[in-house]
């Protein structure tokens, strides 16, 4: 049995799922978030709560089981509150610019690298190398941090590069000065 899949999902005010077909659809007054349903997994709304059940006991269908339950959970918590990602550029010389939604970078590279703002992402620039990625679909908020961490990854000797906020660089020594040989 699946310990995630078996709690119910409490619908908050302002927010509605409904399952139709091969989807389960979840939005507020302006946004939308669909779904896929996996298999083996039923969902039912019961008043205001979303109930998952499954019918085989496969342990496939037990995995599924606990990923739609979290998957409907995350975008209920998206459209609720939001998901955001924090990334950090280091590196002299590099730096961010907003350019109407899209992003330009300079990365060290001999020309600026533009990335056009996908639907439903939002881009915010603190002092030109902090860059926050803000949207309501988890899943959307981070492949495009990773996009863009991907342009220029941390290196190990000065740190260059994109890094996570929350993430932590090892840094290598670099060349020692040798014993003078014989």
């Amino acid at each position: 049995m699946s310990k995630i899949g078996k709690k119910p999902i409490t619908i908050p005010s302002g927010i509605t799922v409904r399952v139709d077909g091969g989807l389960v659809i979840v939005k507020d007054a302006t946004r939308t978030l669909s779904i896929p349903r996996l298999s083996g997994v039923e969902v039912k709304v019961i008043e205001n709560e979303v109930v998952l059940t499954t019918a085989a006991t496969s342990k496939q269908v037990r995995s599924n089981w606990g990923t739609l339950r979290a998957l409907i959970q995350n975008a209920i918590d998206g459209l609720v509150k939001g998901y955001g990602k924090t990334l950090l550029l280091e590196g002299v010389g590099y730096k961010i610019a907003k350019e109407g939604n899209d992003l330009v970078l300079n990365l060290g590279f001999s020309h600026p690298v533009k990335y056009k703002a996908p639907e439903h992402v939002t881009f915010e620039v603190e002092k030109n190398t902090i860059l926050k990625i803000k949207g309501f679909d988890k899943a959307l908020v981070g492949q495009v941090a990773a996009e863009i961490r991907e342009l220029k990854k941390p290196e190990p000797y000065k740190g260059k590069g994109f890094r996570y906020s929350t993430e932590i660089i090892k840094r290598k020594a670099g060349k020692k000065a040798g014993a003078a040989s014989a």
